[in-house]
C-alpha cells in the first residue's frame, strides 16, 4: 500500500484523438489523495481516466493507467473501509419509512436571492438574436452519462456554480420513461421491470425536446412520479437556455441524440459507493425495502451497467473518476466550456465588467448612430398604427408630456389615454359575422371575436400600469409579466424573469410597454412570446409612445407584429431618452426617484 500512496504530483488527463489540445493538470499527491478519496485509504491515483478533447491517451507510461492488477482487498474499500460503508446503509431490522411521493427533477431557474418577503434575481440572459429577430447563438449542450446513483445530478450542479453563466437548463433523462401498460405497472411493483434498459426510454420525445431547447424554443417536459411508476398529469416548461446539462444513464445510447450534444462526460464511480446510494436514496426517498432494491440492482441495474452504460465511456470526450470529489477535472471542464462559450459568442457573467463607463457611452453611441441611419428617410411601416390625433387626444399629451403636471393628474391622464389606447388595439383583432336575437325577437347581425382567447402581457415595470385598462376592457383576460434590464457594462438588454399563462401559443396576444426608445427591450420580449409558440401575427405591441427609431428596428426584426401607439416622437438622444418625450414614465407614475443619473428607467436603463 505503501507503494501506492507516494505523493504523485500529476493528474494525467486521457484524451480520445481529434481537435483541440491536451490539458494536464498539476495537483499534490497530498491534495489528489483528499480530492479523490471518499473513504479513508482510498486510492490517491485517478482510477481511471479524466479525457478531454485533445490528442491522444496518455498515462504514467504513454498508456491509460488503470487500476493495478492486485487483490480486491488491496484496493482500498475493504477493512477499515467496511464499516464505513455499513454506517451508510439502514440498520437491517429498521421499520420502512412511509413512501414518499419522488418526481424527477427538471430545473431552469435564474440564478436568484430568496429572502422572507420577495425574490431577487442576480443574473439576466443576453440577447440570444441578432437585428433581424432570428436565433444567432445556440445553446451549449452538455451530456453527462454514468451508472445509476453514479453523481451525475451533483457534478452537473457543481458545473453550473462554477460555470457562472446566467439561464442554464439542467434536464434530467429519468423525466424521459416510456408510460407503462398495466402488466408493466404490476411487473414495476414486484420489481420486475427494467428501468435500465434504453428501450425504457422515450427517446424520440428526449431528442425532440433537446432540439428545441437548443433552438430556443421552450418545451414541456413530463415529470416521472417514481412512486407510482406513472407520468404526471401537469408537465413542467422549460425555456431561457444558453446552457443545456443533460443528465441520465443512457445519455449517450442514441446516435442522434449523441449528435446533438457538444461535450460529453461520464461520471465513472465504483460500483460499491454507487450501490450504497442507490440503497439510500431507495429506502429513505421511495419507501422501498433492502431486499427489493437489491434484488432489482442484481437482475437488471448491474448488468444493464456492464451492458449499455459502461461501453458508453468511450465515446465521452471527458471521464470524471469519483464524481463529485474531483474538482480538479470539474475546473478543468469548467476552463473548456468557457472557452466554447467564448468561441459562440455566448456572454460569461462578469467577462465585461471591466468596461469602463466611457467606454460603454460611446459604444452606446455607435449603436444609436447606426440604429439612426439604418431607417433614416424611411417611411413609417404599414404594421404601425397610431391613434388619431384629436384635440381631445393632443390635449392628454400637453398635460402628462408637461413637467409642471402633478402626480396626481399625470395618472388620471394616462390612464385616460391607455384606456383609449387599448380599444383601438382591439378593433385590429379578428372578427367573424354572427347573428343574435334581440330581446323583441328580432335577429341582428352582428360581429364577434373569431379567436381562442386575449392575454396581456407587460414589460415590468411601467408597462403593467397598462393592465388595468386591458382589464377594463376584456373580460377574464389573462396576463403575463416580462422584467427586461439593461446591463450597464455592455448595455445589451437582459431577461431577467418571465411568467406567462400556460397554452399561450393560441392566444392574440397584446404587448403592454408605456414607452419605446431604441426597441430592445421590446424586441427581446416578441423574441420570448415567438419562442412560446405565439405566431408573430398575434402579437399585438401597445405603447403610449415610441421614438420613430423604436418602430423601426420592432418593425424591421418582426414585419407581422402589429405596433399600436398613441404618438410617434421623432428622435432619440444618447442617453436613449425619447425627444420631446415624456420624461422617466415610471418614476412620474409610482412617485419614484429618478436615476442618480438622471437616465429614464424604461427608456435608457430598459433601453425599451
Amino acid at each position: 500500500m505503501g507503494l501506492w500512496r507516494r505523493r504523485w504530483s500529476r493528474a494525467w488527463l486521457h484524451t480520445r484523438p481529434g481537435a483541440g489540445q491536451t490539458h494536464v493538470g498539476r495537483v499534490s499527491g497530498k491534495a489528489l489523495s483528499g480530492l479523490l478519496s471518499p473513504f479513508p485509504g482510498a486510492w490517491a491515483l485517478f482510477p481511471g481516466t479524466v479525457s478531454a478533447p485533445g490528442v491522444g491517451s496518455m498515462g504514467l507510461r504513454g498508456r491509460r493507467q488503470r487500476w493495478p492488477s492486485l487483490p480486491r482487498r488491496t484496493r482500498g474499500v475493504r477493512s477499515s473501509n467496511a464499516e464505513s460503508l455499513d454506517r451508510l446503509l439502514p440498520p437491517v431490522g429498521a421499520r420502512r419509512s412511509p413512501r414518499k411521493r419522488t418526481t424527477s427533477q427538471c430545473k431552469s431557474e435564474p440564478p436568484l436571492l430568496r429572502t422572507s418577503k420577495r425574490t431577487i434575481y442576480t443574473a439576466g440572459r443576453p440577447p440570444w438574436y441578432n437585428e433581424h429577430g432570428t436565433q444567432s447563438k445556440e445553446a451549449f449542450a452538455i451530456g453527462l452519462g454514468g451508472g445509476s446513483a453514479s453523481g451525475k445530478t451533483t457534478v452537473a450542479r457543481m458545473i453550473i456554480e462554477a460555470l457562472d453563466v446566467p439561464w442554464v437548463v439542467l434536464l434530467s433523462m429519468d423525466s424521459f420513461y416510456k408510460v407503462l401498460t398495466t402488466q408493466q405497472q404490476e411487473q414495476a411493483a414486484h420489481n420486475n421491470f427494467n428501468f435500465d434498459h434504453p428501450d425504457a426510454f422515450d427517446f424520440d420525445l428526449i431528442v425532440s425536446t433537446l432540439k428545441k431547447l437548443k433552438q430556443g424554443k421552450s418545451v414541456k417536459v413530463p415529470v416521472y412520479d417514481f412512486t407510482t411508476h406513472s407520468r404526471k398529469k401537469d408537465w413542467k416548461t422549460l425555456y431561457g437556455a444558453n446552457v443545456i446539462i443533460f443528465e441520465g444513464i443512457m445519455a449517450f445510447a442514441d446516435k442522434t441524440l449523441l449528435e446533438l450534444l457538444d461535450m460529453k462526460i461520464f461520471v465513472d464511480t465504483d460500483s460499491d459507493i454507487r450501490l450504497v446510494r442507490r440503497l439510500r436514496r431507495d429506502i429513505s426517498e421511495r419507501g422501498r425495502d433492502i431486499e427489493g432494491v437489491i434484488k432489482q440492482y442484481n437482475k437488471f441495474v448491474k448488468p444493464a451497467f456492464d451492458q449499455y452504460i459502461q461501453p458508453t465511456m468511450r465515446v465521452a470526450d471527458i471521464v470524471v473518476p469519483w464524481g463529485s470529489g474531483n474538482t480538479v477535472a470539474i475546473d478543468l471542464i469548467v476552463q473548456h466550456m468557457h472557452s466554447q462559450l467564448e468561441e459562440r459568442e455566448l456572454s460569461v457573467r462578469g467577462s465585461c465588467a471591466g468596461i469602463c463607463e466611457d467606454r460603454v457611452r460611446a459604444a452606446r453611441g455607435a449603436v444609436l448612430a447606426a440604429l439612426a441611419s439604418a431607417h433614416q428617410c424611411h417611411p413609417l411601416p404599414r404594421t404601425l398604427s397610431v391613434l388619431k390625433s384629436t384635440p381631445q387626444v393632443r390635449g392628454m399629451h400637453t398635460i402628462i408630456r408637461d413637467k409642471e403636471t402633478s402626480r396626481d393628474e399625470f395618472i388620471f391622464y394616462s390612464k385616460r389615454l391607455m384606456r383609449l389606447l387599448i380599444e383601438h388595439a382591439l378593433s385590429f383583432l379578428p372578427f367573424q359575422d354572427c347573428v343574435v336575437q334581440t330581446p323583441q325577437g328580432q335577429d341582428y347581425a352582428g360581429k364577434c371575436y373569431a379567436g381562442k382567447q386575449i392575454t396581456g402581457v407587460s414589460i415590468l415595470r411601467a408597462g403593467e400600469t397598462m393592465e388595468p385598462a386591458l382589464r377594463a376592457v376584456c373580460k377574464d383576460v389573462r396576463i403575463g409579466t416580462i422584467l427586461i434590464q439593461t446591463n450597464q457594462h455592455t448595455g445589451e438588454p437582459e431577461l431577467h424573469y418571465l411568467r406567462l399563462p400556460k397554452d399561450i401559443s393560441d392566444d392574440h396576444v397584446i404587448l403592454m410597454d408605456c414607452t419605446v426608445s431604441t426597441g430592445a427591450a421590446a424586441m427581446m420580449a416578441v423574441r420570448v412570446l415567438l419562442d412560446h409558440d405565439v405566431p408573430e401575427d398575434k402579437i399585438f405591441l401597445l405603447s403610449l409612445l415610441m421614438a420613430e427609431m423604436g418602430v423601426h428596428s420592432v418593425a424591421y426584426a418582426f414585419p407581422r407584429v402589429r405596433i399600436i401607439t398613441t404618438a410617434v416622437d421623432k428622435r432619440v438622444n444618447d442617453l436613449f431618452r425619447i425627444i420631446p418625450g415624456i420624461g422617466n414614465f415610471g418614476d412620474r407614475y409610482f412617485g419614484t426617484d429618478a436615476a442618480p443619473d438622471g437616465s429614464d428607467e424604461e427608456e435608457a436603463a430598459s433601453t425599451s
